[in-house]
């Protein structure tokens, strides 16, 4: 068994992004700074999300509670397949929170990523890399006896990747389009 704390995931994934921006530079030998200023937002969203997959949403003595692996308990796994079941059955108040929370959780993906990432230029392109970002996810607590993979979490995260999705093409780049023209009409 061992634990791993919010702290050294956050370091973890600070160094992974670090290594990740130095090699696109590297590779491409160019540094846009606006551009990396955007990515900030991808990395604020993998944090935000780390912490509330990973981790016990009640603090423990004050603290954010560690996550533990123990590969004496991860068998057998704890998992739904079955869509639906769990948010039927457990559609009480903690139920809820957990429904709507995890639509929430994943609007930003869904705003975030097309903002920061011109290959995903359309809602389907964007859901489509929410949801396997989804499923890296489910997957991976897999691992975690602590948490529970279940399929309807797969179904609202990428309901909510869909809802930021629909809230950035539809709205949000129109906004962003406006701003960036009377900005670039100002500087002429």
């Amino acid at each position: 068994m061992f634990k791993v704390t919010f702290i050294e995931i956050v370091i973890a994934i600070t160094i992974l992004w670090i290594v990740n921006r130095a090699l696109v530079y590297l590779k491409t030998k160019k540094l846009d700074i606006k551009h990396e200023i955007k990515l900030i937002l991808v990395y604020i969203c993998l944090v935000v999300i780390a912490r509330i997959v990973y981790f016990p949403y009640h603090l423990v003595n004050g603290h954010i509670g560690d996550m533990i692996f123990d590969k004496s308990k991860i068998l057998p796994f704890n998992l739904n397949l079955i869509p639906f079941k769990n948010l039927i059955q457990s559609f009480h108040a903690w139920g809820r929170f957990i429904f709507i929370g995890n639509i929430i959780m994943f609007i930003p993906i869904g705003i975030v990523w097309p903002f920061c990432f011109k290959k995903l230029d359309n809602i389907k392109k964007t859901v489509l890399a929410g949801f396997l970002f989804s499923i890296l996810i489910e997957l991976s607590q897999l691992l975690l006896y602590e948490r529970f993979t279940d399929i309807d979490d797969l179904i609202t995260n990428t309901f909510g990747v869909f809802i930021g999705a629909a809230l950035y093409f539809l709205i949000l780049s129109k906004i962003i389009e406006k701003i960036t023209q009377k900005f670039i009409n100002r500087k002429k």
